[in-house]
């Protein structure tokens, strides 16, 4: 029998419950969300974890300030059963998160979306196909770092690998103090036996990477059947199609559960404060020698790490990829100020109209 510990429920779920809930609210888990219906976990009449459909309540709509304040796979809400015919329960409130990889929302808005909350591991996962890319696994650590769960990078495909021991060395290179694995999810001889170590109970695993390395096979062999559909990747470049639409969460009978999410096409920073300088300690070490304290590595006269890049004593490479991360975060970071300027002259607003018609109802 599931319980909600088996979800992650523990002391300080309860007393966060016991903060935000009101008098006959029952917390739930989010398993799946689409099109503002969530699938969720909750305990039934007997005690027992049932699996049901839940919508949010309009007035947490109507209060939430964009997306990421919405539910997201992962989350913990407090759920309003109904007794009406042919009525979803409502999901009133979302407990705070303890983690949550974000990323900046496709297209032009800027706006947050929360890929998987409250996870305690993140499983990056790179094929050692010929989509193997390192720029890839940088930029998914340095977001890795800023959800506030621990990244673990999982190389798949090993039985594919054309240069095993030299994607190894590069990969530990760039990210020397991450845990890597090294495994084969399908095939004759499929190992995935140093990931369950992260599988305990209640522990959540989230997997991100792009489409075709091999996420959803990696849970089916983490539980021992195939749980998740699996699609073939194309030959001509080793990428997949998306056979995970939606982002969800799967509790696995030998214990844990795991987030599956859908290849990401975009991947954009969203934290301003995203720790570039853990991605590239190489680069960090030498920014206390730059002529200028606020050096930033690009044009400024005097720059230590200008000068490594020339006598290759820094990849150019990695050079060239901490400019390109560090000029999106400032862009990001313009558009994230030019947005709350924007959203207080719509408060603003909105307060004038309530004070108006206020006074006019008193007669002022």
């Amino acid at each position: 029998m599931t319980t909600l510990s088996d979800l992650g429920w523990d002391d300080s779920w309860a007393a966060a419950f016991k903060a935000t809930a009101r008098e006959g609210e029952t917390p739930a888990r989010v398993v799946l969300e689409h099109n503002h219906v969530y699938r969720v976990f909750t305990p039934g009449p007997d005690g027992h974890l049932i699996e049901t459909l839940a919508e949010l309540t309009g007035k947490a709509k109507f209060d939430a300030a964009g997306r990421h304040e919405m539910p997201a796979v992962g989350d913990w809400v407090a759920l309003r059963p109904t007794t009406a015919e042919g009525a979803r329960p409502q999901i009133r409130a979302v407990l705070p998160r303890r983690s949550t990889f974000s990323r900046k929302a496709p297209g032009r808005e800027t706006e947050e979306q929360i890929v998987a909350a409250n996870i305690d591991t993140v499983f990056l996962v790179s094929g050692l196909d010929q989509d193997f890319n390192p720029r890839r696994i940088e930029r998914y650590l340095v977001m890795a770092r800023a959800s506030g769960a621990q990244p673990v990078i999982v190389l798949n495909k090993a039985d594919l690998a054309e240069h095993l021991a030299d994607d190894v060395a590069l990969v530990t290179a760039l990210a020397s103090e991450v845990p890597i694995h090294v495994v084969t999810a399908v095939g004759d001889a499929p190992d995935v036996s140093a990931l369950r170590a992260y599988l305990g109970q209640g522990q959540t695993v989230a997997l991100l990477g792009s489409s075709g390395v091999g996420k959803s096979s990696l849970i089916n062999a983490l539980e021992g059947r195939e749980l998740l559909k699996t699609a073939e990747v194309r030959e001509v470049d080793g990428r997949g199609r998306h056979t995970s639409v939606h982002r969800q969460l799967v509790v696995l009978e030998r214990g844990g559960l795991v987030i599956d999410t859908p290849g990401m096409r975009e991947l954009q920073l969203w934290e301003e404060d995203d720790p570039l300088e853990m991605a590239f300690p190489e680069i960090d070490a030498l920014a206390g020698v730059c002529r200028f304290r606020d050096c930033q590595h690009d044009s400024e006269p005097g720059c230590a790490v200008k000068a490594a890049v020339a006598d290759g004593t820094i990849d150019a490479t990695r050079y060239e990829s901490y400019l390109k991360l560090t000029a999106e975060r400032k862009e990001l970071v313009a558009k994230q100020e030019v947005r709350s300027q924007l959203e207080e002259k719509r408060l603003s607003k909105i307060g004038s109209k309530a004070l108006k018609a206020l006074q006019k109802q008193r007669g002022r």
